[in-house]
């Protein structure tokens, strides 16, 4: 969601920081061996019977997109270590992994999952609660291409709002084909295969997710914390957390992750961001022929209605759904991120709201629905008269149709009162489309959260 040409330089400059000098660093490497494999872990077998009355429950997740082109970002023989805030805890885990737009298996040498010592941008993880990831019982994994996989459930007590850390070694020659390209939260590199490290020494730092995707844990269905469950947050770059501070999780899903953890409740609930930079309802990245959106469009992800039955229906403990989309659909061919065929129409992104309705429903989810935020005076080019028009005639259907289960009224909570086409300056990052943090906490205090009970 960044169609203007200083935002988009940005963007090119913090890819290419990110793809390129993880490059030049990782340049050395290619002469270095394979990492063996490690014998997998005694007790890191798949789940047996005795958790038969236990149930998988998302804490974290995030959206995997492929990568443009000019993004060359290759790594072999080095080691990722990625840090990501838990939403609900439990006393098992396993992760996710991702190969899903790569084009050749993606083989992880050795993967490992930790609590992080230390806050911000720590590298360090705390030895004592240090777990080798096993696959099938293997140390080391061979996933194909277009797949993802699943790592063995591993014992680890995850509290609710705590960081993990989880490492992987990639051995061979792999291109970073497979990344969330705007994390907020800085992770690093190094060389070799350093994942049982206490700490490391990075070679690069990024603002990327690369082939992890998820963590869940698995929570007791009938002790006394309840039944828990996942609240899926489905958006664009305001859900994804853009301008917020990184390091601080200060995305309004984190900030409505730590109210459901005080608030009192029947049941715990996890809060998963599927939130992605550029997204939009109804079309894939397709920047025009010849423009600068040819660099990072392919960060902007697959279509809502593409990726909802990877990123919401197959969710592990999913019951909830939070949709906020449809900027992107009136203001991308507006502002040449798009082409002008794809404009839409304020019909066209009510039908493609209603098909979400229908496919949460099919699957047993609650779905609710999120008013879009105003963006007068933006610095991309989305703002007319004509798309103004377009958002104001979704709001209304979102709040009057009652085809959602819940409405969430972002706008209302954001908008201006002087100006109700603006963000109110204290919420306004500056870009007059994006939340600040204080922005971002006051949409998770939109949220009713009888909604989500």
């Amino acid at each position: 969601m960044r169609p203007n040409k200083a935002r988009f330089a940005f963007l090119r400059n913090r890819a290419g920081r990110a793809g390129g000098y993880v490059v030049a660093l990782l340049t050395g490497a290619l002469l270095l061996g394979t990492a063996p494999a490690t014998p997998a872990a005694p007790g890191a077998s798949p789940a047996s019977g005795k958790h038969a009355g236990r149930a998988w429950v998302g804490t974290w997740s995030t959206t995997p997109t492929a990568v443009p082109a000019s993004d060359t970002t290759v790594f072999e023989d080095q080691t990722i270590r990625q840090s990501v805030r838990t939403s609900v805890g439990g006393d098992r885990v396993r992760v996710r992994l991702s190969n899903e737009f790569g084009d050749r298996p993606l083989v992880i040498g050795e993967a490992r999952i930790a609590h992080r010592d230390g806050d911000g941008d720590s590298t360090a993880v705390d030895k004592r609660t240090d777990r080798a990831l096993t696959f099938g019982g293997r140390a080391s994994v061979t996933v194909p291409a277009g797949a993802p996989v699943l790592s063995d459930p591993v014992s680890l007590r995850v509290p609710a709002g705590s960081d993990l850390v989880v490492s992987i070694h990639l051995p061979e020659r792999t291109p970073g084909s497979t990344v969330h390209a705007f994390a907020f939260q800085h992770n690093h590199v190094a060389s070799g295969n350093v994942t049982g490290h206490a700490d490391i020494t990075p070679t690069a730092t990024i603002d990327r997710w690369y082939f992890l995707t998820g963590v869940s844990v698995s929570a007791d269905r009938t002790g006394k914390a309840g039944r828990a469950s996942a609240v899926v947050a489905l958006g664009d770059s305001i859900t994804d957390g853009s301008d917020t501070e990184a390091n601080a999780n200060h995305r309004w899903p984190d900030f409505l992750a730590r109210r459901l953890a005080k608030a009192r409740g029947p049941h715990p609930r996890g809060v998963l961001n599927q939130g992605v930079s550029g997204n939009r309802l109804l079309h894939d990245p397709n920047p025009p022929a010849g423009s600068g959106a040819e660099s990072y469009a392919a960060y902007f992800g697959q279509s809502a209605l593409r990726r909802f039955d990877r990123d919401v229906a197959a969710q592990p403990g999913a019951e909830h759904v939070i949709v906020l989309l449809g900027v992107n659909d009136l203001g991308h061919p507006a502002a040449g991120t798009a082409p002008p065929s794809e404009k839409v129409t304020a019909r066209d992104i009510i039908d493609a709201h209603r098909q979400l309705i229908a496919r949460a429903h099919e699957r047993g989810l609650k779905i609710h629905g999120g008013t879009i935020l105003p963006f007068k005076g933006d610095t991309f080019g989305f703002h007319s008269a004509e798309t103004e028009a377009a958002r104001q005639a979704v709001n209304h259907w979102i709040r009057t149709s009652g085809e959602y289960d819940g409405v969430i009224d972002f706008d209302r909570a954001l908008r201006d009162p002087a100006d109700p086409e603006r963000l109110l300056p204290r919420y306004d990052s500056g870009d007059h489309l994006h939340p600040s943090d204080a922005g971002a906490e006051a949409m998770a205090n939109a949220v009713p959260l009888r909604l989500l009970r």
